[in-house]
């Protein structure tokens, strides 16, 4: 019970209204480092389908358990996303995806159309401000990450949600009251887990992330 307090990613606890719903249908889009598994231990009755570009990404026997349908599909390659059906899901997750890709704008446009009336999305990735953020293990600077490529502002990533199509609810800097507050607790963990303190333990305090939650009309 206590390691389900402390690990519940942050974008659970902003879509708890959402998922709280039994048999909601999730779309994770990037689902590695074992989100699967870690969604369905909070939320049982949700349908976690699971997008990533490799299978093999900290994905574990109990997240493919946990998933109903895996996705293998490079976002890079245009129409990847055909095969997933359209108006089918209650909440999309797009979380630290798109500063790996260099365009965005269609990916994001795409998975608007498979949110069904009253679903959400949820977007999240690194602020401009994390350039100048000191270097650290485990990614508290934009560049710790090689893969990373491109640097997106919140209110270029707002503006492709139509106000006719989309309310914008929430957005702004992510910043967990719970994982600032017990910090030490967390930099414990990520001690014993991994033998170091993992610059993500720091991006509520430091304002790593940007986010947003838009609902579909």
């Amino acid at each position: 019970m206590l390691i389900r307090f402390f690990e519940k990613p942050v974008r659970l606890e902003y879509l708890h209204k959402w998922l709280a719903r039994p048999g909601v249908k999730i779309l994770d889009v990037g689902c590695g480092n074992h989100s699967p598994s870690r969604t369905k231990r909070h939320y049982p009755e949700c349908i976690y389908y699971g997008l990533d570009k490799t299978p093999y990404h900290h994905i574990s026997r109990e997240d493919q358990i946990c998933m109903e349908q895996f996705f293998e599909i490079d976002l890079s390659i245009p129409d990847s996303l055909s095969q997933i059906p359209n108006r089918f899901f209650d909440c999309v997750f797009l979380s630290h995806v798109i500063e790996h890709l260099k365009s965005c704008s269609e990916l994001i446009t795409c998975l608007q159309n498979k949110l069904i009336r009253g679903g959400a999305i949820y977007i999240e990735f690194p602020s401009p401000r994390s350039i100048n953020f000191p270097s650290m293990r485990g990614t508290l600077n934009f560049y710790d990450d090689p893969s990373h490529v491109m640097i997106y502002h919140l209110e270029e990533i707002c503006a492709f949600f139509p106000d006719n199509e989309f309310d914008i609810i929430k957005a702004g800097t992510r910043r967990s009251l719970k994982r600032i507050l017990l910090l030490p607790f967390y930099a414990l963990i990520s001690l014993v887990s991994h033998g170091y303190i993992g610059g993500s333990v720091l991006w509520d305090i430091f304002g790593f992330s940007n986010y947003l939650i838009a609902v579909k009309k």
